[in-house]
């Protein structure tokens, strides 16, 4: 490591459609990187997927000028550790030496398993959960069955392709009204951020929804709405021995909370902690452990819940391997009214990816018969 710092590559951009959140939540990220601890990299993924590096890159992605940038590799081969450049045919350059790589990557191709999966065939130290949590977590219908499964309650759904949607979309909506009454929300399996997401409260809204959704993903997941209830959010942190912050509600400022309240408008408001009673909040808490754990999550996330108001009923909602982490997020809001500074946030991330790497380490490849 350079004069002891370590060497951290922030990833943001990305072929998703929380492009532009990645863009902000590295903002905030690298604004609290202390140089006296670590040697940043940033490379920005754009939305054709080119990955780049060189001087001021978040800067460029800000203003769509990519010029001066390079284009770089990650190698999936662990002999060939680190970040390298393209230069013209005479091959590639190492431009440098990586120790923890920090995606702040939302959404497809960044959050979903795909980038862990290089990562671990890399064999190098990166933060956040690993293939198997990462993809379950993103999928919004396998997760729903996993939760389930561990007797976790969630809203009722179901799961479309967008095959089924394109060849007969009267008989999809049949088979969702038989879920309940309106509402319904429907939703891109594999997105966050709320994008693609629709509140639907009638035959119409529905057939719109289901379109919208299948404009971003394949499959697409019908929710029965849960009507006057809490939307409360938790952040947890750890790897074996993963913690939950304290319970935080959102305000939404529209109809519910979509991308626009999240980022756009910047009306909506949280109320850290939520208003509810000690027992209500410590169960959310311990849903949220055993959701993270359940799907094996390390490093971090926010899981999502909604309880009913009248009955403080829960259902938990999603769960977020990669949350928004601008420094008006809910993730490191909870933390920071747990005690938790954003910055010692951070620094711990990378300590969990570091744990997480050398617990990897001990664990073989190769088999020996003993025969």
């Amino acid at each position: 490591m350079t004069e002891n710092k370590l060497r951290v590559a922030v990833l943001f951009g990305g072929r998703s459609g929380e492009h532009e959140v990645s863009l902000m939540s590295a903002r905030s990220v690298l604004s609290v990187l202390d140089p006296d601890k670590y040697e940043v990299t940033q490379v920005g993924i754009t939305q054709e997927g080119t990955w780049l590096t060189g001087k001021d890159v978040l800067d460029k992605f800000e203003s769509k000028k990519m010029n001066g940038l390079l284009s770089v590799l990650v190698s999936p081969d662990p002999s060939e550790k680190g970040i390298y450049v393209f230069e013209g045919f005479s091959g590639l350059r190492k431009w440098s030496d990586v120790d923890v790589f920090f995606p702040v990557l939302h959404g497809s191709f960044g959050e979903d398993g795909t980038l862990q999966g290089l990562f671990e065939l890399a064999d190098v130290a990166y933060v956040g959960s690993g293939v198997v949590g990462s993809s379950v977590g993103m999928d919004k219908g396998v997760f729903k069955d996993v939760m389930v499964a561990n007797g976790i309650p969630v809203a009722d759904t179901l799961v479309v392709l967008r095959s089924e949607i394109q060849k007969d979309i009267v008989a999809v909506i049949e088979r969702a009204e038989q879920i309940g009454e309106y509402p319904f929300f429907t939703k891109p399996a594999n997105l966050g951020s709320s994008v693609g997401v629709t509140k639907c409260n009638s035959r119409s809204d529905l057939q719109e929804g289901l379109m919208e959704a299948a404009s971003f993903d394949r499959r697409v997941l019908i929710q029965k709405g849960i009507r006057n209830a809490h939307e409360i959010e938790v952040s947890v942190l750890g790897n074996d021995d993963p913690v939950a912050s304290i319970c935080g509600e959102v305000l939404p400022s529209r109809e519910f909370y979509s991308y626009e309240s999240k980022y756009i408008d910047g009306t909506s408001q949280l109320m850290i902690p939520a208003p509810l009673p000690q027992a209500v909040s410590d169960c959310i808490r311990d849903y949220a452990v055993r959701a993270y754990k359940a799907i094996d999550c390390a490093g971090l996330a926010r899981v999502d819940f909604f309880v009913e108001k009248d009955t403080h009923r829960i259902y938990l909602n999603e769960l977020n391997t990669i949350p928004g982490f601008t420094k008006i997020s809910m993730y490191p809001k909870l933390w920071e009214a747990s005690g938790l500074s954003y910055a010692k946030l951070v620094d711990r991330l990378i300590e969990l990816a570091l744990e997480r790497k050398a617990d990897r380490d001990h664990t073989s490849h190769t088999y020996r018969s003993h025969a």
